[in-house]
């Protein structure tokens, strides 16, 4: 297999490369294209926000794969749908139904937002056009978007439907994560680990290699915060995005509350436009989840129905705690409250998730005296700033475990800071160094196409007949048939089990070509034995003409005393041999042997027939000197035996001097010397052997390297003496009968006949 033959997967990131944001993942092996999640960027806004979808032949994509309903993987994907070529081509958008639940009303949001900010991606109405075109999955269900691609969704933790892909492109098989949380919180399981080892993990390094607090540490620090400020008579903002860790926390919040009367009088509200209806979602999939909510939910105890919202009348009232969305306090409530807020040291600002670099959320952390809001005043910050991370996200050990359990030989990284991201690939390279393993750990920057070739072995698989008949288990024969690709796999079948098990049909041409010729048939024989060693005669079951079969699959009739027919089963070799049939008999007329044949009328046959009874195109009938007689045309089998044998004597003599040659009464043995005590038995039976049927013929001797010479030299021996019909014939199919019964098939089911006429 020569290097453009090697398939190459090819991986470009549209977004999250080295950064966190706008994620979008382009795989491209065998002439299919899949694309995994669809995001903006939450630093950035309108067209700025977006992946580099201009790198992109949209039409080309036979599927988009979208993790989860973050707008940081899900929300360009009403954009790439109606403002890029993507419906021009055949590709499909999948997700898991309650990641689409909550992206409708998560676009909706993320519609009302931008445009009030006056740099809307899409409208409301693109946004409803798009909805009809994404198909819902459920996880562990294996879907085939187009041939020779599959996936299978697998729960990834994190939120609510997230799910991380297994994709498989004509064998070669990738696990997407997306983002994924290998902790088992209050509502959600944890990321599974597939079943199927894949060849290529594309896994988040969101975390890098900082390692996070345990869960009951990060409980206890975060409810011990709250009750701090609320101690001091201040209000708790806890920016959240509307679907994800706000639920979350309602269950840590709710928990702590119960085991703490004197807070029972504290208001937890939920400052998002979509609290309602997310909540609502998260009732609908409690299923999803994982034991304890399914068991409360038995006992009728349904934990997300939640009836608090907030009211900016609240902002000025007594404490609080208040979950206010968007998670990077960039716009909406959060902002809002934060701008509120911010001069006052009662009020307390816990920072739950992670948050991206050039996002408000960010920047505060680094506990600045003044903030600018957004109409461009500076707001002094007086209230605390605590960071204590419920992220869903992976921190290192949880990482490094899951991809040692993976266990693939190719690690991209992507969804990461670049600082962070080349820390842990620094890690990883160390970790398999130590082991000695053969680990390949990438760090594509944005549009930087990663390019990973494989090498393995095409397997075909043999069925029907061909599987019925195995050849023996020690036995050297290749096994012959039709080789099928369907999907990127290959099977092996016997022609005639091509439309049982494929559905597709064969069909065989007949070839047939008149020459006009002004000779008669004898002298045609003739030129035809001399060339071919011999030719089958017989009658046409039709027409009753005379025929002559060459090298069992081209048929020469005679149709009158001018003509002659071709016809043959058209086939590279057929139509060869056909090529030079025509050529002999174009070339009889000018032939200097014709000439010498037919200068003088005369008649060797020894009957009372007179010369003025017999035609002077039949009187001749000289044997070729080329001609491999048989019984009908000179000799008998036996003859012809005797003369193969004494041909391939004739030949060893000229190589090793001598040859004695004795005939025992079950085999037939000859001795070659004088260079060493090796004897060449031709297996058989008794009887003589036809010239075309040469049976097998095996040396033994006391010699190695004299047993191998002779063996070597008798090939070229027997393939020297043998005409060109043996050679074409000694395979194991028989071509003759080949020939009929496909000739007889194309006459039968009226198949396309092609003719031509030749003068000669």
């Amino acid at each position: 297999m020569n290097a453009a033959e090697i398939p190459t997967l090819s991986i470009t990131l549209l977004g999250a490369g080295q950064e966190v944001g706008r994620s979008c993942c382009v795989l491209q092996y065998r002439g299919r294209t899949i694309v995994c999640d669809a995001g903006v960027h939450p630093a950035f806004t309108g067209m700025a926000s977006l992946p580099f979808v201009d790198e992109l032949d949209w039409s080309t994509v036979d599927a988009l794969l979208v993790t989860h309903f973050h707008l940081d993987h899900a929300a360009s994907l009403t954009y790439i749908l109606e403002k890029t070529n993507f419906k021009d081509g055949k590709g499909k958008v999948y997700m898991t139904h309650a990641t689409k639940a909550v992206y409708k009303f998560m676009m909706q949001d993320f519609v009302r937002m931008s445009s009030s900010s006056g740099d809307p991606l899409f409208s409301a109405l693109e946004l409803s056009l798009t909805l009809p075109v994404i198909i819902p999955v459920s996880a562990h269900q294996q879907i085939s978007p187009c041939p020779g691609v599959s996936f299978i969704p697998y729960h990834a933790g994190h939120v609510l439907g997230a799910c991380m892909f297994m994709i498989d492109i004509a064998g070669l098989k990738i696990l997407y994560t997306g983002d994924y949380s290998r902790e088992e919180d209050r509502h959600l399981v944890k990321a599974e680990v597939p079943p199927i080892r894949p060849d290529v993990l594309i896994v988040e390094s969101t975390y890098g290699v900082q390692s996070l607090e345990g869960r009951p540490e990060k409980e206890a620090m975060f409810t011990s915060e709250v009750h701090a400020i609320i101690r001091r008579g201040g209000h708790v903002l806890l920016p959240v995005f509307a679907m994800g860790r706000a639920q979350e926390l309602l269950l840590i919040l709710d928990e702590y509350w119960d085991q703490h009367p004197e807070l029972h009088n504290v208001p937890v509200y939920y400052a998002s436009s979509l609290a309602k209806k997310c909540m609502a979602v998260y009732q609908t999939y409690i299923h999803t989840m994982n034991a304890n909510i399914r068991g409360r939910f038995e006992k009728r105890d349904n934990p997300f129905v939640f009836n608090r919202n907030w009211e900016k009348k609240v902002a000025d009232g007594p404490p609080c705690v208040v979950l206010a969305s968007p998670g990077f306090l960039h716009t909406g409530p959060s902002r809002e409250l934060l701008e509120l807020w911010a001069p006052d040291s009662r009020n307390g600002l816990i920072i739950t998730g992670y948050s991206v670099e050039g996002t408000m959320a960010r920047d505060i952390m680094n506990e600045p005296d003044e903030i600018t809001g957004l109409r461009g005043n500076t707001i002094p910050r007086r209230l605390s700033v605590r960071y204590v991370s419920f992220s869903a996200h992976v921190d290192y050990s949880q990482n490094a475990e899951f991809i040692d359990l993976i266990g693939a030989k190719h690690i991209v990284l992507v969804h990461g800071e670049q600082t962070a991201m080349g820390r842990l690939r620094g890690a990883l390279q160390s970790k398999y160094k130590d082991r000695d393993e053969d680990v390949k750990v990438h760090t594509p920057r944005n549009l930087e196409t990663l390019n990973l070739t494989f090498r393995g072995d095409r397997v075909a698989k043999a069925i029907g007949s061909l599987a019925n008949n195995p050849p023996p288990a020690n036995a050297e024969s290749l096994l012959a048939g039709l080789l099928v690709s369907k999907d990127y796999s290959y099977t092996l079948l016997d022609p005639k089990d091509l439309r049982e098990f494929t559905g597709l049909s064969t069909s065989d041409v007949l070839q047939m070509v008149r020459i006009a010729i002004g000779c008669g048939w004898e002298l045609v024989r003739w030129h035809l034995e001399g060339m071919y060693g011999f030719v089958q005669e017989g009658l046409d079951k039709e027409s009753g003409a005379r025929v002559m079969r060459v090298m069992g699959a081209i048929d020469v009739k005679q149709t009158s005393e001018t003509e002659l027919m071709l016809e043959w089963i058209a086939s590279a070799s057929n139509d060869m041999v056909a090529d030079s049939v025509i050529a002999v008999l174009m070339g009889i007329d000018s032939s200097p042997a014709s000439v010498k044949l037919t200068h003088s009328p005369h008649n060797h046959d020894h009957d009372e027939a007179t010369s003025e009874d017999v035609k002077p195109s039949d009187k001749h009938h000289h044997p070729h000197p080329h001609t491999n007689k048989r019984h009908d045309h000179g000799y008998s089998p036996e003859e012809a035996a005797v003369l193969r044998l004494e041909r391939i004597i004739q030949f060893l003599e000229a190589h090793f001097g001598d040859v004695q040659m004795y005939e025992p009464k079950p085999v037939l043995e000859t001795e070659v010397e004088p260079e060493g005590d090796t004897e060449m038995t031709e297996e058989g039976d008794a009887e003589p052997l036809a010239a075309d049927e040469p049976a097998i013929i095996t040396v033994h001797g006391d010699s190695e390297p004299l047993r191998r010479r002779v063996e070597s030299v008798l090939q070229m021996a027997i393939a020297t003496t043998g005409s060109l019909a043996e050679q074409f014939t000694s395979a194991d199919r028989n071509p003759t009968s080949d020939y009929e019964d496909a000739r007889v098939a194309a006459v039968e089911e009226g198949q396309v006949k092609t003719e031509g006429t030749t003068s000669g």
